[in-house]
């Protein structure tokens, strides 16, 4: 049996130093951080951000914002019978996933395939939730977040299933990663985070999708539901009480054999059925061609409009005003992070919520203010003046 004790060799500096530092206070920088997350305006939007499937009139499917409520309940109850840092884990928790795209996996796969076209860079929401809460956050400020969390968020990587991962100990320089491939949490916390948002998911997409009717209960596999169960809390309970019976330092934060291949195989399964399925094709074909319309629509008053704030305002609607607001407070921010703009639109559409999004699609399908002015006209009206 492996020794139990898990102890992060970094420094105490290290895991808790920030961009600028700030005085002390009664909390724990940790805790501090959770504040400054649950304060922030990506962290609001969460509430308005598809999980798995986009529902908003069904307010029992799983938003963003639930999500990541279950990532940092799960993480920080594992810590706390590991005798590892609660705060480290709530806070990673609480932001890994502040920079998630509308329409979840989906709208990421469509932005991704959008940016790669036109600015040859991808777009990974791990690397983007580092990005909002370094920089895009708070007006170009950022949320001066500590080392440790910032490190949990970009390492997260909930999609790679390992039975096994040991963190680093090692301080990376996380200005100089540009993907989420290969990289590995540098505490033991952020590990514990990165199982959570597994533990967090699979259970709530299968519970979800069964609501919908898009899979029945009784199609998941026999093994799945002998060894890890077929109800949502099920699922999560057996998955908590086996890392923390299984994990030890030596062999680091582990699942034992027989429940991950379960989870291997339900993940399969998920994959098959739930994520692949003719529901979620037809969001992708849907949803990439609202998401192409908005950002050909915003290239092309950034294009035409630049700096020129007043300009704006000619569009008449939300999108156009909202947008050129975003460009007043982040002009300078840009030019002094980027140094150019060619990321300022794929920014602003990565943060907007679903709703937003909707709206905004609507506005440049249906400019009603053309209607506004027709019926100001008195040949506009309804019967014919001739």
């Amino acid at each position: 049996m492996g020794e139990k004790r898990f102890i992060n060799h970094l420094d105490k500096e290290i895991l808790t130093k920030r961009v600028y530092e700030r005085k002390d206070d009664l909390r724990s920088p940790f805790y501090r951080d959770t504040t400054a997350i649950i304060h922030s305006s990506p962290f609001r939007r969460l509430k308005h951000k598809t999980q798995v499937f986009f529902a908003p009139s069904n307010d029992h499917i799983c938003t963003r914002i639930e999500h990541v409520l279950h990532v940092a309940s799960i993480a920080s109850a594992i810590c706390q019978q590991l005798s590892l840092d609660t705060d480290l884990a709530w806070a990673i928790g609480m932001g890994h996933d502040l920079g998630h795209t509308p329409f979840g996996h989906v709208g990421e796969k469509i932005i991704d395939d959008i940016m790669t076209d036109r600015i040859a860079l991808h777009f990974e929401h791990e690397m983007n939730s580092l990005r909002v809460i370094d920089f895009l956050a708070d007006n170009g400020k950022g949320l001066n977040l500590t080392y440790a969390v910032r490190d949990g968020i970009a390492s997260h990587n909930g999609e790679t299933f390992l039975q096994s991962i040991k963190p680093t100990h090692s301080e990376k320089d996380l200005n100089a990663v540009t993907g989420r491939k290969g990289i590995v949490p540098s505490t033991w916390e952020s590990v514990v985070v990165r199982f959570s948002d597994q533990i967090a998911y699979v259970g709530r997409d299968f519970e979800d999708a069964c609501r919908l009717n898009v899979i029945q209960k009784d199609m998941l596999p026999e093994n799945v539901r002998r060894v890890l169960g077929d109800r949502n809390s099920k699922i999560i309970d057996t998955l908590v009480h086996d890392i923390i019976c299984t994990s030890n330092s030596e062999k680091g934060i582990t699942f034992s054999d027989e429940v991950y291949e379960a989870l291997v195989e339900m993940k399969e399964f998920n994959y098959r059925q739930i994520y692949r399925s003719p529901m979620l094709k037809g969001y992708f074909d849907y949803f990439s061609r609202l998401l192409h319309l908005i950002v050909d629509y915003l290239e092309h008053l950034f294009g035409t409009y630049g700096f020129d704030f007043d300009l704006y305002q000619k569009e008449k609607n939300m999108l156009s005003m909202g947008f050129v607001n975003y460009l007043k407070d982040m002009k300078e921010a840009y030019r002094r992070t980027d140094g150019g703009y060619s990321r300022v639109v794929f920014d602003y559409v990565a943060g907007m919520s679903d709703n937003f999004a909707l709206d905004c699609a609507d506005e440049i399908l249906k400019p009603t203010h053309l209607n506004e002015d027709i019926e100001r006209s008195l040949t506009g009206k309804w019967f014919d003046v001739r």
